[in-house]
């Protein structure tokens, strides 16, 4: 068998398409030579690891039937049969070749309805292709073992479904995942995918990884395409992994942006210029978050790193915009009007409410809105050109309990209170991280690394160099 000539993506995608028995036909001298981009060391055969991954969505004393709402079997032991093969006669794809990944319930998957997270949408017609994102990992090698459950339209930061069950925090069952990416947080922290992928349009991707102490990054929106995922918010909607490491987050963003793959080497923290927010972000935190914020700040002042606290009155500037109706609300109540119109009964009623709030706003308040915004984030740019990064706490509280977030006015307030600080990186158009910092017998606290639009490497290489020092 002969290869066709082009790029080496080009390549991996023609690979990626072969069955484990045509892979394993191949002759080392009638193919392609290894990919020059590292690969992440996989001790075990990808068939293995998916064998175990399935085993826990399966386990009935788990959360795998709250937490994966369509299972891949079939389909995922061929790709993971596939990507064996192509490691025993050396023609991996990259890095993520073999690796199990889950993705949100919003993204399309060529012939099934996309639910995003809602009983309304169950009987909606297939998708007729995959999302970019979804075909991108595909083409990386990925084994896509399960569609994650997710708040109904990724329109609440606690993470409740009524509609499908809401899985139990891997730290305290009785506690929240976070949301709206909740089911990836939790499939990430019980071993049920090794990589997941959701959307963050206010903290959807960082908040769940706080709460259930796993690794989130949110890309600068424009890297990795939005089309084919169910949308929020058109202006703020971003797409982004969860993993236990950042090396995996950097692997699979690159997949998905459409970059090549490259080792993810640390940044010396040292002399790295670190601004501490104040204000805003620090307002309401609870002690437990404080002290383990603060307790990372030490180490990373003792590593060399030089810290700065630093004022941003453009938070406060946010919050007022925000005060006269936002962004997600505005144009997720464009995207919903019809439906919230002859379905309403059949929203989760809390994402109902904030939904209908978008009736509120005016054409004229939303265009007022998008200019004012345009303005901010150029400030917010020339504002952190001399800082490599600001740190701030993921969430300003740990995980509450799911019967508390099942009452109206506290669902309500805790909503607000893990959402504020992620939901400022959207609203500048920044890039960010969360990273677990150490729990000892505590619950998951994130720290938040971000950075300036389109300094998403540079960011995830400091993170890489956090991560090292943690221990996490």
């Amino acid at each position: 068998m002969n290869l066709p000539t082009g790029t080496s993506l080009n390549r991996r995608r023609l690979l990626a398409g072969l069955s484990a028995a045509a892979v394993a036909s191949l002759s080392i001298a009638q193919t392609l030579m290894p990919a020059a981009a590292p690969s992440l060391p996989k001790s075990r055969p990808s068939r293995e690891r998916l064998e175990e991954a399935l085993a826990r969505i399966a386990d009935p004393n788990g959360e795998g039937s709250r937490a994966c709402l369509t299972v891949y079997r079939e389909t995922a032991r061929v790709s993971a049969d596939a990507a064996d093969a192509r490691l025993r006669v050396g023609i991996p794809l990259g890095p993520l070749d073999g690796t199990i990944v889950s993705v949100k319930d919003l993204f399309d998957v060529a012939g099934e309805p996309t639910r995003a997270g809602s009983k309304i949408l169950a009987d909606a017609p297939p998708a007729p292709a995959d999302a970019p994102a979804v075909h991108r990992l595909r083409a990386a090698g990925c084994v896509i073992v399960a569609k994650t459950n997710m708040a109904e339209f990724a329109f609440t930061g606690i993470g409740l479904n009524p509609h499908y069950g809401t899985p139990g925090n891997p730290a305290d069952r009785a506690r929240i995942p976070g949301g709206s990416s909740s089911g990836a947080a939790v499939a990430v922290a019980d071993g049920m995918c090794e990589i997941a992928i959701g959307s963050d349009t206010g903290g959807s991707v960082r908040v769940p990884a706080a709460l259930c102490g796993v690794v989130g990054f949110k890309p600068s929106k424009r890297r990795v395409p939005t089309e084919g995922a169910f949308p929020l918010s058109y202006t703020l909607d971003s797409i982004g992994p969860l993993a236990r490491t950042v090396a995996d987050c950097a692997a699979a963003d690159a997949a998905m942006a459409g970059e090549e793959a490259a080792a993810l080497e640390p940044q010396a923290l040292a002399g790295l210029r670190f601004g501490i927010a104040q204000g805003l972000p620090l307002r309401g935190l609870d002690q437990e978050v404080a002290s383990r914020l603060f307790e990372a700040i030490n180490e990373l002042g003792r590593a060399g790193a030089q810290l700065s606290p630093e004022l941003f009155p453009q938070f406060d500037d946010m919050a007022r915009l925000n005060s006269r109706g936002s962004i997600a609300v505005a144009e997720g109540y464009a995207i919903h009007r019809e439906r919230l119109a002859t379905r309403g009964a059949e929203f989760d009623p809390f994402v109902r409410g904030r939904l209908e709030r978008g009736r509120e706003v005016s054409a004229a308040d939303y265009i007022a809105l998008i200019h004012d915004r345009a303005a901010m984030v150029r400030a917010m740019d020339a504002r952190l050109a001399d800082l490599d990064a600001i740190l701030l706490p993921t969430c300003t509280i740990v995980a509450p309990t799911i019967a508390e977030c099942q009452q109206p006015e506290t669902a309500l307030a805790r909503n607000q209170m893990v959402l504020r600080n992620a939901a400022i990186v959207n609203f500048f158009d920044l890039c960010a991280i969360s990273l677990p910092l150490p729990r000892g017998d505590g619950l998951p606290v994130g720290l938040m690394l971000a950075a300036r639009n389109g300094h998403d490497r540079r960011l995830l290489r400091i993170a890489a160099a956090v991560e090292k020092l943690f221990g996490v």
